[in-house]
């Protein structure tokens, strides 16, 4: 019997099947402010159902004029993939039917509260969760923004805090049905300024749990000149945002903490769901 007939294929990856695999378009989500298109992906066997975001389709940013949202995405994916903590589907960068945009993987809704984020009338927050803000609920009153005291938002703030996410809203958390928790919509990261606009400001000032350190030193190497991350980065992202990730990492080692808002830009993103 021939080699390849003895041999089982082999399944593909996730990336792999959204990268090779042909697109067809089953739905628009219109919610969305620029164009995301909902599409099954499939290769041979292997199918699966995913997120496409056409390039065509996306509205310019004054704040972000280089690079388009989709190479940000998958820059997002790709430092996620480096930390070890995979907090964000995977994403490719790859043509479609409108052209050059980003796939990636689409993660079923669980259903019911996740129990993350909550407006609350104490002053305190209880045990198990972290203040945010106070937040205006209409009629003359405010009520207390908090999030839960999840080790898995804890590790998706230090990730924010590296690639200078300027949207972490509610509606971009998604936890899995298999526990895991995956944050989506990465398009506003990378900026050379501080953009750092997050609903997970309950840890600012605490120290960074020594599991982060330890990603983060890895992630310190993985982004030195040449190393395979930094040469994909490279193609995503300008040579200018590349060395603001450096920077920002290497804060984060220095100081030890969970950075604070700066006070020169909007802390909360609005609407924050």
């Amino acid at each position: 019997m021939p080699a390849p007939e003895r041999i089982p294929p082999r399944s593909l990856t996730s990336a792999e099947l959204l990268a090779k695999g042909e697109l067809t378009v089953l739905g628009r989500i219109r919610e969305a402010s620029n164009a995301v298109l909902y599409c099954s992906v499939a290769y041979g066997d292997d199918s699966a159902e995913c997120v496409y975001k056409p390039v065509a389709g996306e509205r310019p940013l004054w704040d972000f004029p280089d690079g388009t949202l989709a190479q940000r995405e998958v820059a997002a994916y790709e430092v996620s993939r480096a930390t070890g903590w995979d907090l964000v589907p995977p994403t490719v960068l790859r043509d479609g039917p409108y052209g050059e945009g980003m796939v990636q993987l689409w993660i079923a809704p669980v259903e019911g509260d996740p129990g993350l984020l909550a407006l609350v009338d104490d002053e305190e927050p209880a045990e198990g969760w972290k203040a945010v803000a106070l937040a205006e609920v209409g009629e003359g009153r405010t009520a207390l923004l908090v999030h839960a005291d999840d080790a898995r938002l804890r590790r998706l703030a230090v990730l924010d805090a590296v690639i200078n996410n300027g949207d972490r809203k509610g509606g971009h958390l998604l936890p899995a049905p298999d526990g895991r928790l995956y944050g989506i919509d990465h398009g506003v990261t990378f900026n050379v300024d501080d953009k750092l606009r997050t609903l997970l400001w309950g840890w600012a000032g605490e120290p960074l749990t020594s599991e982060a350190v330890g990603a983060l030193k890895g992630l310190a190497e993985a982004l030195l000149p040449l190393e395979p991350l930094a040469v994909r980065l490279g193609g995503l992202i300008t040579a200018a945002e590349l060395d603001a990730v450096r920077s920002r990492v290497e804060a984060l080692l220095t100081t030890g903490v969970h950075p604070a808002p700066s006070g020169e830009w909007p802390a909360i993103p609005w609407p924050p769901v």
